[in-house]
């Protein structure tokens, strides 16, 4: 038994068997390792305050939003052809991207230092943004390193990398905290704890670095940019929506208003995990079969993004119906307010889990270019509903503006995937959505009676769950067919 388990965690057996061995890695990675650091999260924010979290969530966001360039598609660029190539050529991929990546993480370092202090806008970020260009390197460095293990489909050791970064944030935030509560303090957390995780990663891939100048290859720059650039303007483009909200929320509000609206993406940000681990899961098989084997393909894409939209429904139902208890029970009564906003953002999961399956898998078949128009109206519908619902509306208005802003956009690259490669995922949905509504009457229900949250959001899951079996999901037999070999 325990040789079998072992088999089916650690090795590579048939397409199936690898998608859930990854997806389940990936689960404890990000899941196990942001709750973990969730933990210091939720301490930091209910230590520093509404105004002062607010600060540190500002003066990250403004720093990412300056360096986008960091990663220009790159990561991206390794893993797909990482996933496709033998040994050597894998050695002069991973030493002329190292190299590439190293060039732009330190110009970006740079530009936090000296140019994000002029437009930063809340007092009390400037002082944190040297220590926050750290921060972002270290990410950028360690994410660099993982698309290796990703591309070979060993995100076991991708789980360990991440699960020991976010440990480390957590031990070192509690004690740079209670040394002083300050961003500046909770900032040094982050960079110890990214040390921690950098190390481990670099010594897994050490190989890679064996005759890393001499495996470096200037002819192949060229056409990692070429591969790369579309993924600049669609990051530059896609930051707009993921950053405009609280960079001009700062600009029209408070530092606490900005704090709250944070920690209700805190939230969502976790769940979008969910569609990440499926699209890391899936896109060296992606890589593989596009252009070759389509009907295969298409039978793949199909049933990951059922199975994404399964996972949506109820997060989104039953999140939004219990937002406002959610979040005073995370972060405190002082964030209680930003309850109707979390049910906002919580509904926009149905329209934005299936995106990230959809975009690896326009990917895979090198149209990266129709994602340009995609991130564009994105982008650009988000900051002019910012700009219009905001001023009457805040934190809420911000929210509105980013549904309306992921409907429309990701009813493009729903049309753009199905030019490709036409998939139908819809009609299979019926037994999901009719277990959604169950669901969200026995939430609804429990929610009225002021039944504890925790409570609410166990018997939710249990409804859920038991609706689909009792109409006989046809996704719980593939399931149980995968797990089941590691059982026998």
């Amino acid at each position: 038994m325990l040789k079998k388990i072992k088999g089916f965690l650690f090795k590579n057996t048939n397409t199936k068997q690898t998608v859930a061995k990854n997806t389940f890695w990936l689960t404890v990675s990000n899941f196990g390792g942001r709750l973990v650091k969730a933990g210091v999260i939720i301490y930091a924010a209910r230590v520093l305050g509404t105004a002062e979290y607010g600060v540190f969530s500002y003066a990250i966001t403004l720093a990412g939003f300056l360096t986008l360039f960091m990663d220009p598609g790159i990561n991206w660029t390794l893993m797909r052809e990482t996933a496709k190539a033998d040994e050597e050529h894998r050695r002069t991929l991973f030493s002329t991207t190292f190299a590439l990546k190293a060039v732009l993480t330190a110009i970006g370092a740079a530009f936090i230092v000296y140019f994000a202090p002029i437009f930063s806008t809340l007092p009390g970020a400037k002082a944190i943004l040297p220590i926050v260009a750290i921060i972002l390197s270290l990410d950028t460095l360690r994410e660099f390193f993982t698309s290796v293990m990703r591309a070979k489909e060993q995100m076991e050791w991708d789980a360990a990398i991440f699960v020991l970064t976010n440990f480390g944030i957590l031990v070192f935030g509690f004690i740079f905290l209670g040394m002083a509560a300050t961003a500046r303090s909770f900032a040094w957390a982050y960079v110890a704890g990214d040390i921690l995780g950098i190390a481990l990663a670099a010594f897994l891939i050490r190989r890679y670095f064996k005759d890393l100048v001499g495996s470096f290859s200037a002819a192949l720059i060229g056409s990692i940019f070429r591969t790369a650039w579309p993924f600049a303007l669609t990051g530059a483009l896609g930051a707009l929506l993921t950053n405009a909200d609280l960079l001009i929320l700062s600009w029209m509000r408070s530092a606490s208003e900005v704090g709250i609206y944070s920690a209700a993406i805190r939230i969502v940000q976790l769940l979008y995990l969910v569609p990440a681990i499926l699209q890391f899961s899936t896109m060296p098989v992606f890589a593989r079969l596009a252009n070759k084997d389509p009907e295969r393909f298409r039978a793949v894409l199909e049933r990951i993004t059922k199975v994404i939209l399964m996972a949506a429904i109820p997060l989104s139902i039953g999140g939004a119906i219990l937002a406002t208890p959610l979040m005073g029970l995370i972060f405190g009564p002082a964030y209680a307010s930003g309850g109707l906003t979390l049910s906002v953002l919580l509904i926009g999961l149905i329209f934005d889990f299936p995106a990230a399956v959809i975009s690896g898998a326009i990917f895979a078949y090198d149209h990266q270019k129709s994602l340009i128009v995609t991130t564009a109206i994105a982008g650009i519908t988000n900051v002019a509903l910012d700009l219009i619902l905001i001023p009457p509306f805040g934190m809420l208005g911000s929210a509105v503006g980013t549904l309306i802003t992921q409907i429309v956009s990701n009813w493009y690259l729903w049309h753009v995937m199905k030019k490709i490669n036409y998939f139908s995922v819809v009609p299979r949905l019926t037994r999901s959505v009719a277990a959604g509504v169950v669901m969200g009457a026995a939430v609804a229900i429990i929610a009225a009676l002021r039944v504890e949250v925790v409570l609410a959001v166990i018997v939710g899951g249990i409804v859920y769950a038991g609706a689909l079996i009792a109409m006989r999901e046809p996704v719980l037999r593939e399931i149980k067919s995968i797990v089941r070999p590691a059982e026998a």
